[in-house]
């Protein structure tokens, strides 16, 4: 079998690539938040953060090809019940690219324009996405996954880099980037609870999602970590000191479903495994950053709180997290250099 062409590996480009940009990312920004503790890591944070960044670029180039060249596939993609919800993946990565940026360089510029980019992509994902799945009678229980999730998750990230950036508005354009931050908080926080209540009706009344899909379970660590982070980011620019203090609270309250989800998530991946039943896909770096979300949390909370037991909590997360990423990042390249991971799966 001959490698693909690049027209080839366009027209059949999955939108969950972008996961390996998320996932990557937000081990940098963990990384780089462990350095402050081991000064050793920084070097590790600043060169994934520039990996991550070319590893960006390079995506960017089928998968805009394939909207330019091979629009009905990209298209048919966007109806699809299941796979339409990694496309906001794009978005998110830009998302995640600002806050890199703005932790990593003195770039303001750089990470304000990823910033815009992404909210803009993102909104236009989430509603692209939802209005195609309200609107017609494809989805049925057996789609519904954590994958649904991650419009949502594009929401609650937009403030993770967009509450640090308000130190760049002044006046208007202050207001209105906060009000921004605010809508995509609430509108991604409130979705979660709904898709939550579903996910789990799935889980509970209907055949689990297996095989490429079981890493999707580990999704729901994403919005469990990055909501109350992004919570606390718009409190702290508000003059309201109560609001932070409930914050902190929501942390508190979310931080312990995630513990109890990790430990849920490693049975269920455990048990898929000893089954037979977690073949590699792209769907394997859904592993990373819901990871990656939940140790943010825990170091943010170990700031806040001072407490030893969060920060060896999310530490343990962050080993975890390596080991996920450097385990589907030596799969993923395996795949580029025979050309298999190119090939559309059934």
């Amino acid at each position: 079998m001959s490698y693909p062409s690049f027209a080839d590996i366009s027209r059949t480009f999955a939108p969950g690539w972008f996961a390996a940009v998320m996932g990557t990312g937000v081990l940098a920004l963990t990384t780089h938040g462990l350095a402050q503790r081991w000064p050793w890591l920084a070097p590790l944070a600043e060169g994934l953060h520039w990996f991550n960044s070319a590893l960006f670029v390079l995506l960017a180039l089928p998968w805009l090809t394939r909207w330019l060249r091979f629009r009905p596939a990209a298209m048919q993609t966007l109806m699809h019940p299941v796979q339409a919800n990694f496309y906001p993946t794009f978005s998110i990565a830009l998302l995640v690219l600002a806050a890199q940026w703005l932790t990593f360089t003195p770039c303001v510029d750089v990470a304000m324009a990823l910033w815009w980019l992404g909210v803009i992509a993102h909104f236009a994902f989430s509603f692209a996405v939802l209005f195609f799945m309200f609107r017609g009678e494809h989805v049925a229980a057996e789609h519904v996954t954590p994958a649904q999730f991650i419009p949502a998750v594009g929401l609650v990230v937009m403030p993770l880099a967009g509450g640090p950036l308000l130190a760049q508005f002044e006046g208007a354009a202050r207001e209105w980037v906060l009000t921004i931050n605010i809508i995509g908080l609430g509108a991604g926080s409130m979705m979660y609870l709904g898709l939550l209540g579903l996910t789990l009706y799935r889980k509970y009344l209907h055949k689990p999602a297996q095989g490429i899909l079981t890493p999707t379970v580990w999704i729901h660590l994403a919005p469990i970590g990055v909501i109350p982070v992004s919570l606390l980011n718009v409190a702290e620019q508000l003059p309201f000191p109560a609001l932070r203090e409930l914050a902190i609270g929501v942390m508190l309250l979310l931080w312990g479903f995630g513990v109890w989800w990790l430990v849920m998530a490693s049975l269920l991946t455990l048990s898929a495994r000893a089954a037979g039943q977690l073949p590699f896909a792209l769907s394997w770096w859904g592993f990373t950053f819901p990871i990656g979300a939940f140790v943010a949390e825990s170091l943010r909370l170990s700031k806040v709180l001072g407490w030893n037991s969060t920060f060896a909590i999310g530490v343990a997360a962050w080993l975890l997290l390596c080991f996920f990423w450097l385990v589907t990042l030596f799969r993923t390249a395996r795949g580029v250099a025979s050309g298999a991971i190119f090939q559309p799966h059934p």
